[in-house]
Order: structure tokens, then sequence, then C-alpha cells
């Protein structure tokens, strides 16, 4: 399985638009190749670099957390709204964020402490998931324990001005 986002390159720049000193919404993503017997999709972007690239916090600083995307869905377009339940894609649902927030937040590192990894982690599910909305990274990763049938990785920089 492969993802990517249109607006960056992997392990490049995250635009302005997509932080939280720009417009701060969601970037677009795609992805291809799910395997076989995918029949839904949820996504994670966190900060393994927060506070700082020098002295990370032990858990990643949690900017997104989004499941419930049907398996025949491949692609999250610009700037997701910050509900609970989505429209589009149809079904699905997001979780808090580490600002106690439903929806994505774009990068805001402390000024200062470098330049951060923001990691979007894509996982294909073999089930549907039986998880309302508004759970946290941890509860859709136990949600998710023996039902990840594939993963992927997209990973953008930001470092504040």
């Amino acid at each position: 399985m492969k993802l990517e986002s249109p607006a960056f390159a992997h392990q490049g720049a995250i635009p302005k638009d997509y932080t939280e000193d720009g417009k701060d919404i969601s970037p677009p993503l795609r992805w291809s190749e799910p395997p076989p017997g995918t029949q839904e999709f949820a996504l994670i972007c966190d900060d393994p670099d927060a506070p700082s690239p020098r002295r990370p916090a032990p858990e990643p600083w949690v900017h997104w957390v989004i499941y419930g995307i049907p398996g025949d869905v491949r692609e999250l377009p610009a700037g997701i709204p910050r509900s609970e339940r989505l429209e589009e894609p149809a079904g699905a649902r997001q979780g808090k964020n580490s600002w106690g927030t439903i929806g994505y937040r774009g990068p805001a590192p402390p000024r200062g402490s470098g330049r951060h990894r923001y990691v979007f982690s894509l996982y294909a599910l073999d089930r549907p998931l039986n998880l309302g909305p508004g759970a946290t990274k941890a509860e859709l990763l136990r949600a998710m324990e023996g039902h990840v049938l594939a993963s992927a990785q997209w990973i953008g920089t930001y470092e504040r001005p």
C-alpha cells in the first residue's frame, strides 16, 4: 500500500496553509494498492519530535485521528471539517487530538525547537471498527489490534520561523 500527499514531498516541508501558522487545514492525502479484503481505513498523524527533537516526550503529540473511512475510498481532500462524523467520506469519524479537540490540528512546534517530523500513518483494516466518534489514538490502536492488513506512512516536516 502506498500513501502520498500532492501538497508536499515525502520528508519535505509542509506548506504553511496546513499548519497553525497558516489556514490550519488538513492536507490532501491519497493512497493506492490496498490489500484484498480491505473493509475500512484509519489514519493517525502525530509528531514524534514534540516538544523538541533533542528531547522528545515519551508519547508523540497527536495531530489527527480519523477512522471509519470506507474501503473503496482512495483519498482525503484538503480541509476535512473538524466534526465528529463526516459526510465525505461517508461514515468516517474523527477522534481527539492532543489538544483534546476533534479533527486535524496542524503543525505548531515551539519556536526554537527545530524541525519536527509529522508522520501520517494509514492503516488498511479487515473489518469495520465498532468505534464511535471522539476516540483517542490509544483507543483507535486498541480497536485495530489484530485487524491491520497493511500500513503506509508519509512524513512531512515543519519548523516555526
